[in-house]
């Protein structure tokens, strides 16, 4: 099961009330006051994890309560502070506020923590009121009510290269070829219906080049309008480098026209936003093994117009698979030098 959205309600500890008392012992009639502060209560912590991969344990756990600080007793005696929860989350999960739809904050790297909710201060005692001219206080706090908020959780996948392309155009099975993912596959529309992550090794051990390979379930026409699948997986390749679009060039698709196939799965990149038709791209013909010839003089004209560069493969024989793993390590290589160069620049 892929759960990739998530609401949960979180409610901070309470802070314990602060105490009054006065101190009454044997040959000591008029102590004073002594009560105690009451304890701070839990926080509760959002943690990222790389031992997660989905948000299904907050869908079917969605509310987290922290303990609450106890109360301050006499002898001056503070109350102990509440037990605070941490949540673990997947790395790539950012924390919407539900309410006000702000971002709070985005998980990108693994163990990076963050409060999401602050447990209250615990109330002072009445010890804490006492002047020299005000000697029996009868002051005491209550404590502070712990921070209470309603999240939305969002699961971006963290890939270098999204797959892309229509449905039944061999994204499972190449993903299975070039990593060791093993996704459902089957001779039907839509039959990946979650995203399917693969690591992908390049080189030698000296040279050797990784990166983590997504493959997204199919789009078709319409889909930014909902149709098929709708565009809920597309958020899951905003943070690629790399885009590998896939186009059938057999005549099992039963779509002739290879140009506009390319042209609908752009249209609706572009429709979705985020940028994702400004990627990097690179075209696979996939299914050569059962080529159509026209389709793919059709689909060289395409890449040669718009200068893409064309990689001929077959994920059931592995013809041109190697050509096209090193093609993406080269591609992915290139980026994430440009993207340090760019940080590097901010940063200066």
């Amino acid at each position: 099961m892929f759960i990739d959205e998530a609401k949960i309600r979180v409610k901070a500890g309470d802070g314990g009330n602060g105490c009054m008392a006065f101190r009454r012992e044997k040959f000591v009639p008029r102590g004073g006051p002594s009560g105690g502060d009451g304890g701070k209560g839990g926080d509760i912590v959002m943690e990222s994890s790389e031992r997660h991969n989905t948000l299904v344990h907050f869908r079917f756990n969605p509310e987290h309560t922290a303990q609450r600080g106890r109360h301050g007793e006499g002898s001056n005696k503070t109350g102990r502070d509440g037990d605070g929860i941490v949540l673990k989350v997947p790395v790539g999960t950012i924390v919407y506020d539900d309410e006000t739809g702000d971002k709070i904050f985005e998980f990108t790297q693994p163990d990076q923590s963050f409060v999401i909710a602050r447990g209250g201060r615990g109330g002072r005692g009445n010890a804490r009121f006492a002047t020299s001219v005000h000697q029996a206080p009868r002051e005491h706090e209550e404590g502070r009510p712990g921070e209470e908020h309603v999240y939305r959780l969002e699961l971006k996948l963290l890939a270098d290269v999204g797959l892309v392309g229509y449905p039944n155009v061999g994204k499972s099975t190449l993903i299975s070829r070039i990593s060791a993912a093993r996704p459902k596959i089957a001779d039907y529309p839509f039959t990946t219906l979650e995203p399917n992550l693969g690591v992908v090794a390049v080189g030698d051990a000296k040279n050797e080049v990784s990166f983590v390979v997504a493959d997204i379930p199919g789009l078709i026409e319409g889909a930014h309008a909902g149709a098929g699948l709708g565009t809920q997986f597309l958020r899951h390749i905003e943070r690629t480098r790399l885009l590998v679009h896939l186009v059938d060039v057999s005549d099992s698709s039963g779509r002739p026209d290879v140009a506009k196939d390319v042209e609908v799965i752009l249209g609706e990149l572009a429709s979705f936003g985020a940028h994702l038709d400004e990627k990097p791209m690179i075209m696979a013909a996939s299914k050569i093994d059962a080529v159509n010839k026209d389709k793919l003089a059709a689909l060289k004209r395409y890449c040669k117009k718009h200068k893409l560069k064309l990689y001929e493969i077959s994920a059931v024989t592995g013809k041109g698979i190697e050509e096209l793993k090193y093609a993406m390590a080269e591609e992915v290589e290139q980026l994430r030098e440009k993207y340090l160069q760019q940080a590097a620049e901010r940063i200066s």
